[in-house]
């Protein structure tokens, strides 16, 4: 049960369902107990919180009937819940967004990244519904604690405002912060992330003017100056101080990392040497491959190498260790590239390969791939062709054996010099051994017969604190003349690894052996928690870890890849700990599945995202795979739930929903188990563009849902349906179930909702002119989908917020989105968001005079867009737009025919559509030509009946949007007719 203060007071169950409590005394009560945070509150305090001076006839009676009621209300758990103890009554439990707000503000307070802290503010603020305590926040119990959230509220704003301008985010913020100043105007710490936000984004007058009116209200209000930081800020604004500046603006997306490589747990000893010659490799060659036993050392060499490199698009990591299935898939999610292919029929898919190609094509960058020895042959053929298609990616590969790929350049990693090996095994022996003339001798021996290998070292070096460093050299010695014969044929560094861990294996009591080989089937590591579901409790970890056989990483913990494959071999195919691994993360993912619905969406997606790994691990599971299935599609990774969906339920709505996404094909869904599995259709339909075969299937899923009383399943639905009536023009009810939509997720706390909602709405406030709620609602969006790292929707969202800057006559600004929102779609190899920005651009050139440059852009759309067409058959919506474009382009040069014959297209094709704006703007680029050719009455017709079709759907053409009707009216104006 979760409880919920930060809005209007809500309670939801284990699924994240509403709970209704009856009656507005016992709502008072919960509110009451829910303040106390777990403390007893006395019976004679709740009866003065309640009925005031107007008690009832029997206050403890009545209060305990209330009581009674809430326990009732909030089911099988109310006794446990809500309990009578000394001091008074309590509501036991954890369960509130306040708390978890409380513990996000201090988990973003004690990160220095300006990303992670950025994150976790946006975790924090996403569980804020309205005001605190909505509907008691007045009543006395609840009024300083309703005031206290709302200043920590304020608080955190700031704090994101501030750790977002620190990635450069200041275009969007300069105006998401101007509603928040106007309601707060006297807040100096948020006036001057205003201020900054503006000065960086060119607006240096208006953050000057901000200034100028918070020391007027000051004096005027308060008596007061402006303190000395904001006016500290306001002379630096004046000398344009270089400082200000000193954060570019990024070049897609501020919440999106350049890098995912991990912070080192030890220091590398002895290798910077070897770490210089392989950064000098990858200068002068773009494929370079680690090479060695196992244990060397690979890894480790080559994240330092690839920590010290720049690369405009940073360096990744790619853990391949335990990998199976598609190794391009892997590569594109941990890249953050959704597998968004282009769906279209009569066009077979792109492969994952060649869909991770595109999306590097244009990127500068390092790709580490790690541990590739048991997938060489897939790996070799993918960097093969990454390599050829991306002129700017540089590739470490880390392998036992090499790629064999044109230029490919070994380097094999050798083991430790002597010195270094030295350095090494005394810093992994702790701070008890110290090298003397008694102990160096022993410590030599156990470098020299361990060849340097540093795994091998690390091991030795976990029992000198038992055995010494003599009892070390000595057991040493005994087991190498027992393996001298038992491992010939077998490379001698090789050998020598073996026997280390055989020697460590031999050591360990039989519960630790036991607990090893559990831990060695999770291949992505694991938590505590996966480790005691195999049976292995904490206190043998830390055994363990203590042994230098497992890594400690809190809190995840995993095994070397040599250590791992050694305990393998020890395991039978059925052995139970392949069971019991199954086992959990099948429940895992069963758990994760109702809060990927809520207010804890983005925390269990990461989640999910950590164990991807041990996910993929488990095959063959059904329950697996309806579980997963929304995480699938949340994070993009269509194929990969198509695939695993095909392989257990092929024929499944489900199966069919994603078949559509990768674009296999369309089948027509017999039977529905659920009205979810009946909307996720409609919804890929909708992806589809095919509103016909959408639109029952929304009817029939929106009327079972509220039979059912599921409100995430309404509010999709009425997402769904805002879509489809914005395809059909029907505007009013796009309002209507956009707004409806974006309520319900919002009170669900469903971040992935009310993106699908306030984009509907956000396109809406643009076509009838309403550009500051559209800027707003697309802002919105444009953090929503940042936060869950829906990038091609992040790169949608830019290049609407271009849009609106289009619209307002911030030329600048608009090609600044525009151009973000491209190169973030080229990033993710989506077509369909890249034209859409190209056109964007293209809108701007044109307004700004280049027509050159404007008819460059419209026409590779219009080339796309045809090839759209002869997929679908039938025109794609974009087509009318860039036809008219196209169109206007040519009346303006005075080109009559070729401008004639582009409109005509453009009407045949908005009639197509069925959209009443196309075919108006149709008309209106016609009225243009038949002014160039003197037909000044046809041109009057075409305005007026453009203008009514127009009305007829609510949607005037609004003042920005006029300019070309603007131009030809003027034309016709005064019987000054254009030849």
């Amino acid at each position: 049960m979760r409880f919920g203060v930060l809005g209007p007071l809500s309670v939801w169950d284990a699924d994240g369902r509403p709970v209704r409590v009856p009656e507005l005394k016992v709502r008072a009560l919960l509110a009451d107990l829910l303040v106390h945070e777990g403390r007893p509150v006395s019976a004679d305090r709740l009866v003065d919180d309640l009925w005031g001076e107007e008690p009832p006839g029997n206050p403890a009676n009545t209060l305990q009937t209330k009581v009674s009621q809430l326990r009732r209300a909030l089911g099988r758990d109310g006794r446990d819940l809500v309990v009578f103890q000394q001091g008074g009554y309590a509501l036991h439990t954890d369960e509130i967004d306040a708390l978890r707000f409380a513990g996000l503000l201090d988990r973003a307070r004690a990160s220095a990244e300006p990303r992670t802290k950025a994150g976790l503010l946006s975790d924090a603020l996403a569980l804020w519904r309205g005001p605190a305590y909505g509907g008691f926040r007045d009543e006395g119990f609840a009024y300083a604690a309703a005031t206290r959230l709302d200043e920590q509220r304020l608080t955190a704003l700031e704090e994101r405002a501030e750790a977002r301008l620190a990635l450069g985010d200041h275009s969007q913020l300069a105006d998401e912060l101007g509603e928040l100043v106007a309601g707060h105007p006297l807040r100096e710490r948020l006036r001057a992330a205003h201020m900054h936000a503006l000065y960086r984004s060119g607006r240096q007058s208006e953050a000057l003017a901000g200034y100028t009116e918070l020391r007027e209200r000051l004096a005027d209000e308060l008596g007061l100056d402006p303190g000395p930081e904001l006016a500290g800020l306001y002379q630096a604004i004046l000398r344009q101080e270089p400082a200000l500046a000193s954060v570019p603006a990024p070049a897609t997306s501020a919440a999106r990392p350049r890098t995912n490589l991990p912070v080192p747990l030890t220091d590398l000893v002895g290798r910077q040497d070897a770490v210089d010659e392989v950064r000098a490799l990858l200068g002068a060659s773009r494929l370079v491959t680690l090479t060695g036993p196992g244990g060397v050392g690979k890894t480790l060499l080559a994240l330092a190498a690839a920590t010290g490199l720049d690369f405009p698009d940073g360096a990744w990591l790619v853990e391949l260790g335990g990998t199976t299935g598609s190794v391009a898939e892997v590569v594109a999610a941990e890249l953050g590239i959704r597998d968004e292919p282009d769906a279209r029929p009569g066009a077979p898919p792109a492969e994952a390969p060649r869909r991770l190609a595109d999306a590097l094509r244009g990127r500068e960058m390092l790709l580490v791939l790690d541990n590739c020895e048991h997938l060489v042959e897939p790996v070799a053929v993918l960097v093969d062709l990454l390599l050829r298609t991306a002129a700017g990616l540089r590739v470490l590969v880390t392998s036992q054996e090499s790629l064999a790929i044109p230029g490919e350049v070994l380097y094999p990693v050798a083991p430790l010099d002597p010195s270094a090996a030295v350095r090494l095994f005394t810093a992994r022996s702790g701070p008890g051994l110290t090298p003397d003339s008694g102990s160096m001798p022993w410590i030599e021996a156990i470098c020299r017969r361990l060849d340097g290998l540093p795994l091998a070292l690390e091991l030795a070096a976990a029992r000198v604190r038992v055995l010494g460093v003599r009892g070390v050299a000595e057991r040493l010695d005994d087991r190498f003349r027992l393996l001298a014969t038992a491992r010939r044929g077998l490379p001698d560094r090789q050998q020598t690894l073996r026997a280390m861990i055989d020697w460590s294996w031999e050591q360990l009591t039989e519960p630790q052996r036991t607990a090893l080989c559990a831990l060695a089937v999770h291949p992505g590591g694991c938590t505590l928690e996966a480790a005691e579901a195999v049976g292995v409790d904490l206190d043998v970890v830390d055994q363990l870890v203590n042994r230098s056989v497992l890594v400690a990483d809190p809190p995840r913990y995993r095994l070397l890849e040599s250590i791992a494959a050694y305990c393998l071999e020890r395991l039978e195919a059925d052995d139970r700990a392949f069971r019991l691994r199954d086992e959990f993360y099948i429940g895992l993912a069963e758990r994760a599945r109702p809060h990927l619905y809520g207010h804890a969406q983005r925390e269990w997606l990461r989640r999910l995202d950590d164990e991807a790994v041990n996910l993929r691990s488990v095959t063959g599971s059904r329950r697996l795979a309806e579980a997963l299935a929304w995480y699938w599609y949340l994070r993009g990774r269509h194929g990969e739930g198509h695939r695993y969906l095909a392989a257990v339920s092929e024929g499944s709505a489900l199966e069919a929903g994603f078949a559509m996404l990768v674009g296999a094909r369309r089948a027509e869904v017999k039977e529905f188990p659920d009205a979810r599995s009946r909307w996720f259709v409609a919804h890929a339909y909708l992806h589809l563009g095919d509103v016909a075969a959408a639109e029952p299937l929304l009817a029939r899923a929106l009327a079972d849902f509220r039979a059912l009383d599921d409100r995430w399943g309404e509010a999709a639905a009425l997402a769904g349906r805002a879509k489809q009536a914005m395809f059909q023009g029907d505007l009013a009810t796009a309002e209507r179930s956009g707004t409806e939509s974006l309520a319900i997720f919002t009170d669900l706390g469903d971040r992935w909702g009310r993106l699908q909602a306030s984009d509907m709405l956000g396109y809406l406030a643009e076509v009838t002119g309403d550009h500051e709620r559209a800027g707003r609602l697309h802002g919105e969006g444009l953090r929503i989908a940042e936060d869950l790292r829906l990038w091609t929707d992040v790169s949608y969202r830019l290049s609407s917020l271009g849009r609106i800057a289009l619209l307002t006559g911030d030329l600048a600004r608009s090609r600044e989105f525009h151009e973000r929102g491209m190169r973030l779609a080229a990033e993710q190899s989506n077509p369909f968001a890249e034209d859409f920005a190209r056109v964007g651009l293209g809108l701007v050139a044109r307004r700004a005079g280049g027509l050159d440059t404007a008819e460059r852009l419209f026409q590779e759309s219009l080339d796309w867009n045809r090839r759209l067409e002869a997929d679908y058959g039938v025109p794609f919506y974009g087509m009318t737009l860039i036809l008219a474009e196209l169109g206007f382009i040519a009346e303006q040069r005075g080109d009559a025919a070729p401008a004639r014959a582009l409109h005509a297209e453009g009407l045949a094709a908005a009639r197509e559509v069925g959209d009443p704006r196309s075919v108006a703007l149709a008309y209106e680029g016609l009225a243009g030509v038949a002014v160039l050719e003197g037909a000044a009455e046809e041109a009057l017709r075409l305005l007026r009946e453009a203008a009514a079709l127009r009305e007829s759907v609510g949607a005037p053409l609004p003042p920005a949007e006029s300019g070309d009707v603007d131009r030809i009216r003027a034309a016709l104006g005064a019987g000054g007719i254009v030849r």
